[in-house]
């Protein structure tokens, strides 16, 4: 059974970082997608990035682009999100997923979530 464990959200300033983490286990990852995804308060959860887990493709939202970087350490099991220049908007929980194959944007395309990790931006 797979589990996923982020860790790494807090508060910060605007124009902050935050390294994000997403501890996998459970199987091995070759062949699955790992992605982001973050929720605020009364919206629909969000697309943010993701990796090809074996490959190294990648893919952004296009809010993100240019800020944000999904890596993933294979040794390790371990799914990194560092995010710089962080934005008010930004605020959310963010949610590290898995999926079997190609990467996707839907969240409803990914079986396996964690649990959650808050981020705040203040301004």
């Amino acid at each position: 059974q797979v589990q996923l464990v982020e860790s790494g959200g807090g508060l910060v300033q605007a124009g902050g970082s935050l390294r994000l983490s997403c501890a996998a286990s459970g199987r091995t990852f070759g062949g699955y997608a790992l992605g982001w995804f973050r929720q605020a308060p009364g919206k629909e959860r969000e697309f943010v990035a993701a990796i090809h887990w074996s490959g190294g493709g990648t893919a952004y939202a296009d809010s993100v682009k240019g800020r944000f970087t999904i890596s993933r350490d294979k040794a390790k099991n371990t799914l990194f999100l560092q995010m710089n220049s962080l934005k008010p908007e930004d605020a959310a929980v963010y949610y590290c997923a898995c999926r079997t194959g190609a990467i996707r944007t839907y969240y409803g395309d990914y079986g396996d979530w964690g649990q959650g990790t808050q981020v705040t931006v203040s301004s």
